[in-house]
């Protein structure tokens, strides 16, 4: 395990394996290196890219700085491009996909591809209820009462309550409290959960991915996503969901990466 500073000072801790052209995993919310799903995407991705993990600020061993803003959180991928070599391509999970596409946005040709994987992007009449609910988990967090904040994101990515009740009582309940704060993050990262206008503008070679058995919403996020972004590809992973399994994720990225590669 690495560590590098970021330009406002915090500290970010990351890992670089295998060899080849870099990319970038970015996780989704409550997720960091050994907890989620990116250690597992980078090992069968590591025998082709040059593969760098890291811990997004506030979350596993990165530190945090206040106030939070979102330009810090892509100043913490600029320094991760400068040390896997000046460029890589961006994979991002989720609502980590959209810090993917506004760090696309803003570094240009410093990156090489973006690929995103279900950004929580939502269409007009959805976006009242997920607004309403950042409200309620930024104002928990204001409060100092965490718990409320992940309940209430476990809410709005629809598990029930009484399963809410029994993470409650889970020894994983600890861990995704102490990092509720980053919860707001992503709800800043998302900003309306609209599909931001930049992305119309983006020079980059980007594909979107879906799963076949997730909810329509989530197909809908990637596939207008790619809408927007000029020469975008959408695909679907038929029978996966938002949990997705490691092998077909890792097959799409090879694929797209290696037609990057032939095209130049």
């Amino acid at each position: 395990m690495s560590e590098l500073a970021s330009a406002d000072g915090t500290i970010i801790g990351y890992e670089i394996q295998g060899a080849g052209s870099p990319i970038i995993l970015i996780d989704g919310a409550m997720c960091y290196r050994g907890s989620g799903p990116m250690d597992a995407l980078a090992t069968a991705l590591a025998d082709e890219f040059t593969v760098v993990t890291y811990d997004r600020r506030g979350r596993g061993l990165s530190t945090d700085t206040l106030p939070y803003e979102v330009d810090r959180e892509i100043d913490d991928l600029a320094a991760l491009i400068d040390a896997a070599g000046s460029e890589a391509a961006l994979f991002g999970m989720s609502s980590g996909g959209a810090l993917a596409v506004l760090t696309a946005a803003r570094m240009g040709a410093a990156v090489t591809d973006l690929i995103v994987y279900e950004p929580p992007y939502m269409p007009e009449p959805a976006r009242d209820a997920i607004t309403t609910s950042a409200d309620k988990l930024a104002a928990a967090l204001r409060s100092g009462d965490r718990d409320t904040a992940v309940a209430t994101f476990l809410a709005r990515v629809g598990t029930p309550d009484a399963a809410i009740e029994g993470m409650r009582r889970s020894p994983n309940w600890a861990s995704m409290v102490a990092i509720a704060p980053t919860l707001g993050y992503d709800d800043l990262v998302m900003g309306d959960s609209g599909i931001p206008q930049i992305a119309a503008h983006l020079a980059v070679r980007a594909l979107a991915i879906a799963g076949g058995a997730s909810p329509d919403f989530l197909r809908w996020g990637a596939e207008n996503l790619a809408r927007s972004i000029p020469g975008a590809e959408f695909t679907v992973l038929e029978g996966q969901t938002h949990d997705v399994a490691t092998a077909p994720l890792a097959e799409a990225i090879r694929e797209h990466l290696r037609v990057a590669r032939q095209q130049g």
